[in-house]
Parts: structure tokens; C-alpha cells; sequence
């Protein structure tokens, strides 16, 4: 074994193995080698900082942060390999047609949620045009047009520990969700900036899908929190439409939140290993990272860290899948 410097990042290799750096498995999914490495975890940026670069955004939503923080060291030990883009809908169709999962929104009978431009506000916890549990939304209809190329919503946690199941034992090789360390590592690709494509919130117009001057077309009364201009996307984008990081790892910024492995604890971090940390042993919410289509550039950042329950299914939330390098 011997370390190089790739990507500013301090990584291992090994001279005994040679690992293909990009795999394709039996769904068509494409997987890029992510070596072994170390570093700098989560964030130090100050509230005061925030409000500065943000000044669109009240301060209240910069002292709830304490969950990043503090920033720190972190040992990828073993190299692995994570999906190039998220999940698609058509990936997804194909492991419920070969599998027989009944995934869980049309499963337990209350659906998943949609976007209803004619839904009332009112009636929604999110006081938007976002309907609540419906059966008639899933991952096959979350109320605005898909393709196979999209990335698969409305998809639990559980729903994807499935998939990971299914695909470890038909091909005899270990899928799993990555832990937030690991996905963390993968997506910064060697960067310190808020996002991979740099500082700057508008750097996102050409590497992410996010809350955009598309999308605010539908909800205008948060027209100041979008980028200004236009990505071409008013809803999820078929993968791979935007720049991709320095791994040629694509939509880690935007398009769908990403379920991680970990329980969610917001003092983890003081105490977390150096080396391959796993997250709290137990919990009651999973995290999910990246952002999606309609989330404000803010809570994209590389760091950002947030959660839901296991069976949450939401027209925002999607996934992306590790394979490890065995």
C-alpha cells in the first residue's frame, strides 16, 4: 500500500489489487471507483458568515446548524465504488419487475406524495402545491412528467435497503446505502468550498438542479431564495445534465436527496472516529443528503445534513447506491 496526493486529497492505493475504475452491473447502473483517502468533514463556517453570503435568508436558519459542525477529520479506509448518477426511474422499475418488490408507497396503500398545481395550500403541511399521502402518487407518478433517465422519488429508505438486498445477493456482491462519511468524501471530490462546483450559489446553474428561475415559476412566493436564471429544469432533469464533480460522480448537488445510511444525531460529530465512522448506533430518523430540484441552493452545500423517517416517501427524495470493492 502506498498513499498519493489526488485530487488534494491524500489517498491509498493499493499495488496488490487493480480495480476497474468504472463498473456496470446487471440493471445497467454505472459505478465509479472512489479510492481510499482522508478528509476535513462538515462545517466552521460562522452564523455571521452565513447571513454575509446569504443575505436573503433570516438568521434564524443559520443558528440551527450546530449539526455540521465541528468540522473534522475522517479516514476512508477501503476504496468502494458509488453509482455515477442517482437511481433512475427505469432502474428502479427494473429491480421491482425482476425482484417482485412491492415498494412501500403503493405497498402499505397510502401512497407517496405529488405536485398538484390545483391542490389547496391550505390543506398542505407545507402551505404549497404539494400534495399530501395520495394513492395515486408513487415512485411510478409523483405529479409531474418522468422518464426512465429520470431519478426514482417518492422512494423510502427501506425501499432502497431492498434494492441493495436484492442486487448483493443476485450478484453475489455487497450493495448498500453509503454512510454519510463516505458520501460526504465522494461528493466534495477533494474540495473545501460550500459545493463541489465552488462558494458561489450560482456555480450551481451549471453543476446542479436546484430551486432555480424554472422552478419558481411554480412557487413564486419564494422567488427570492432561487438562483438567478434559468437550468432548464422546472422538476427532477435526467441524470447527468450537469457537470459532474472531479470523481465524475454527477447531481450530487440537486436533483434528489440521496437516503444515507446513518441514523441522524445532531452532537455525532464531537465524538465520531477518525476512521471510517459509521454514525450513531441507533436513532429515530435516517439522514439524506444533496438537495433536490426545488431545494434552495443553501441546503445543498456539501455539508448540509438532513433527515426523515424510514418509510418517509417524498417527491424530493431519491438515492444513490455503494458498491464495495471487494
Amino acid at each position: 500500500m502506498r498513499t498519493i496526493l489526488f485530487l488534494g486529497l491524500t489517498v491509498a492505493v493499493s499495488c496488490a489489487q487493480a480495480l476497474d475504475s468504472n463498473i456496470q452491473n446487471s440493471l445497467g447502473m454505472k459505478f465509479v471507483l472512489i479510492p481510499a483517502g482522508e478528509f476535513v468533514m462538515g462545517s466552521d463556517e460562522s452564523s455571521e458568515a452565513m447571513l454575509r453570503h446569504y443575505p436573503q435568508y433570516d438568521h434564524k436558519r443559520f443558528v440551527e446548524l450546530s449539526d455540521e459542525g465541528p468540522a473534522h477529520k475522517v479516514r476512508i479506509t477501503h476504496p468502494f465504488y458509488f453509482g455515477q448518477y442517482e437511481v433512475t426511474v427505469g432502474e428502479f422499475r427494473r429491480f421491482v419487475d425482476a425482484s417482485g418488490y412491492l415498494p412501500e408507497s403503493e405497498a402499505d396503500g397510502t401512497g407517496g406524495y405529488g405536485y398538484n398545481p390545483d391542490y389547496d395550500p391550505a390543506k398542505s403541511t407545507r402551505g404549497d402545491a404539494f400534495e399530501g399521502r395520495n394513492p395515486k402518487y408513487s415512485w411510478r407518478n409523483p405529479g409531474f412528467p418522468q422518464d426512465d433517465n429520470h431519478p426514482v422519488v417518492n422512494v423510502t429508505w427501506n425501499d432502497a435497503v431492498a434494492m441493495c438486498k436484492w442486487l448483493s445477493k443476485t450478484e453475489g456482491r455487497t450493495y448498500r446505502l453509503p454512510t454519510e462519511a463516505e458520501w460526504e468524501y465522494a461528493g466534495r471530490a477533494g474540495t473545501r468550498t460550500r459545493y463541489y462546483s465552488g462558494d458561489d450559489p450560482q456555480s450551481l446553474l451549471s453543476a446542479a438542479n436546484v430551486f432555480d428561475a424554472d422552478a419558481a415559476k411554480n412557487w413564486q412566493q419564494w422567488k427570492k431564495f432561487a438562483l438567478d436564471g434559468p437550468d432548464g429544469f422546472a422538476f427532477t432533469a435526467p441524470v447527468g445534465s450537469f457537470a459532474p464533480n472531479a470523481f465524475g460522480l454527477y447531481d450530487i448537488h440537486g436533483n434528489a436527496w440521496e437516503w444515507t445510511a446513518d441514523w441522524h444525531d445532531e452532537r455525532y460529530y464531537a465524538k465520531s472516529p477518525v476512521d471510517d465512522p459509521q454514525g450513531p448506533a441507533d436513532g429515530t430518523v435516517r439522514v439524506r443528503r444533496g438537495g433536490s430540484w426545488h431545494t434552495w441552493s443553501f441546503y445543498a452545500r456539501s455539508s448540509y445534513r438532513n433527515w426523515n423517517s424510514q418509510d418517509t416517501r417524498y417527491t424530493l427524495v431519491g438515492m444513490r447506491l455503494l458498491r464495495e470493492a471487494d
